[in-house]
């Protein structure tokens, strides 16, 4: 039985790198036989944030918002890829998260991380593991770096050169540790014993 798995992008650039890594992902992960469904921040476009969705009397929430919040409470596993800007996390993905908060209740959450330079988006890496934990997601401990970007994946999304080797190398421990969670979770969840 496949896991429903969304791969959530923040990048809001004309010139955006980081789709690549995020196709990279679904189509590695698709291949495991998981549906998955990739959230771009910038093709849905939330406003700033002023209202979190569940401070809308039910029922009267904005479109785009009311079906976001009913694919995250689907899912069973989420993947943030993100980029680091100036050693933080992109706004747009920020606040997309921001924007809900139960809905991310009680499910696995991977982070993959990238950057123009030799570090990787480590800084936002870690700034999102905080994040997500105290949004109620379990952050699965594998993670994945990637950078430079241009020298890993092709505008296809294929990896290239010694970095892609890295990255094929290193994706089927962060997927089975992602799937170990999800049906953790999952059992959990099927349990309906909140942990609090």
């Amino acid at each position: 039985m496949s896991n429903r798995i969304l791969v959530l992008y923040g990048s809001y650039r004309s010139d955006r790198m980081g789709i690549r890594l995020a196709n990279f992902v679904i189509d590695r992960l698709r291949s495991r036989g998981e549906e998955v469904e990739l959230i771009d921040a910038k093709a849905i476009g939330l406003p700033m944030l002023d209202r979190m969705y569940k401070e809308y009397p039910k029922g009267t929430a904005p479109e785009g918002l009311e079906k976001l919040a009913g694919q995250i409470r689907g899912a069973d596993g989420f993947v943030f890829v993100t980029g680091e800007y100036n050693w933080g996390i992109q706004p747009g993905l920020k606040n997309l998260t921001d924007h809900f908060l139960e809905e991310w209740f009680w499910r696995p959450a991977a982070i993959v991380s990238y950057s123009a330079g030799r570090l990787s988006g480590a800084r936002a890496s870690t700034a999102w593991h905080g994040t997500l934990s105290e949004m109620g997601m379990v952050v699965i401990s594998s993670t994945i770096g990637v950078g430079p970007i241009a020298q890993t994946l092709s505008v296809e999304a294929e990896p290239i050169g010694e970095g892609g080797k890295a990255l094929e190398r290193s994706f089927p421990r962060f997927a089975d540790d992602l799937s170990w969670w999800i049906e953790a979770a999952k059992a959990q969840r099927a349990r309906k014993v909140p942990p609090y």
